[in-house]
Formats: structure tokens, sequence, C-alpha cells
């Protein structure tokens, strides 16, 4: 399998990079920094005051606080099957882990963001949106397939047919992209045995990322090293597909 590069600073490190890549999972979050790599993996969750929508803790303090904090506090998770349904506390959620991840920066920061292959454009629209308020300079989309393929270090280019499966903890998604076979993607890719249960159901050779949880992350993280190329080019219609 090919494998995706990248030179990491580990999660939860800190850069200073003004470009940046964010895999907005349902049940957490990775950060890339341009230069930096993943430096940052926190759960997807917001603590906040019952009746209100003050943001107390975000991230892995907020999840922490689950059970231990009184019922006037709430845990809640801003996004649902990978698409925001809380606009308020997910703007607050990017705020927290992009400041969190990029301290002190003094310019707006550019951001590749991927999302689920069938958002509505209502839901593109609330991303963006969202992020913008939180402090995007420019926000691109990528879809999660193309993302998890080129994170796995798939010759997305070639014209070869492939099935990638990002089996995240929202969606399971499914892309025919490149190459021969099936890669397994996203923290479901392991599962004990999931790849030769599908490689005997479907006579298909199915292969496991080197990094399944990361794939997503590093795909928008090698869009965002190539930034300036593609701010002209494959993201004119401000949508990477599969």
């Amino acid at each position: 399998m090919p494998q995706a590069r990248s030179e990491q600073t580990g999660p939860n490190k800190k850069a200073s990079s003004r470009d940046i890549g964010i895999d907005l999972g349902t049940a957490n979050t990775l950060v890339y920094a341009r230069g930096h790599g993943i430096v940052l993996n926190e759960p997807s969750v917001v603590a906040v005051r019952a009746g209100t929508t003050t943001a107390l803790a975000v991230g892995t303090e907020a999840k922490e606080t689950i059970g231990r904090t009184p019922g006037s506090i709430t845990a809640i998770r801003p996004l649902k099957d990978g698409v925001i349904c809380d606009y308020e506390a997910a703007e607050e959620m990017i705020r927290h882990f992009v400041r969190k991840a990029v301290p002190g920066r003094r310019t707006r920061t550019r951001m590749v963001i991927c999302v689920p292959s069938g958002v509505t454009p209502v839901e593109r629209r609330a991303i963006v949106q969202a992020s913008t308020r939180a402090g995007a300079k420019t926000v691109h989309l990528i879809e999660e397939p193309m993302a998890a393929a080129i994170g796995a270090g798939l010759p997305v280019a070639e014209a070869r047919g492939s099935m990638v499966v990002d089996i995240g903890g929202g969606t399971c998604e499914v892309a025919v992209i490149s190459l021969g076979g099936i890669v397994l993607t996203g923290g479901g890719a392991l599962l004990p045995g999931l790849d030769l249960r599908m490689a005997s159901a479907t006579g298909i050779p199915v292969f496991v990322a080197d990094n399944p949880l990361d794939c997503v992350a590093l795909g928008s993280g090698k869009c965002v090293e190539d930034l300036d190329t593609l701010e002209g080019a494959r993201f004119a219609s401000g949508v990477l597909t599969a």
C-alpha cells in the first residue's frame, strides 16, 4: 500500500502556520497545520451551561466534564452525521481548536475543511460561515472520501478504479477513486478482521490504510501544503470532489 507521508509534530502540539486543514468529525476533530502535520486531535464536544449558549469548555476538557459536573452543565456534540447541527457551538469549537493549534497568529487563517460527500448546499454554507466567523480568511471544502484517499497515499489522478471506504464515528462513506482494490480508512477500519471479511465477501483485495484514523486529516493537509496552487486550479469550484 502507498503510504501517506507527512512530518508530524504530534497531536495537541502548537504550530505557527496560518494555513490549516480540519477533519471536522462527529466524534473527533483533527487539525493539520502547514509544515507541521497533525497538531491537534480532540473530541468534538462543547460543554455549555444549561439554558445558555455559553461555552465553558471545548474538546478534551469538555469530554472530561461528562458525569463529573452539576446538572447545570451539559456536554453537547455540535456535529451529527458529519454536519453541523448546533451552529453556535460549532463556531465556538472551531475557534477554540484553531486558537489552540495555531496560537498567537496575527493574520486570518486559510482553511481546508473535510465534509461528507452528501452535504447539501445549506449544510455546506453553514460550515463555511461558522469557519469564517471563527477566524478563517478563506475556506475550501474537500469531500471526505477524496481526502481519505489522498491521505492514504492513493494516486487519485490515475484513471484506474479503486474503492475507498471511510468508516467514521457518524458516517460511513464509500467512493470509487483510483488504483485496484478496496482501501479502508477511519476508525471502523480498525475493527478486527473487517478487511478479511470484506475481501471474502467481495472477492476484491482489501487493504487497511497505514494511518486509518488520520487519513482524512492528512488528505486535507496535503491540499494545505499545495494551497497556493490549488486555490487557482482544483479548488476553483469551492469543493474538491471524489
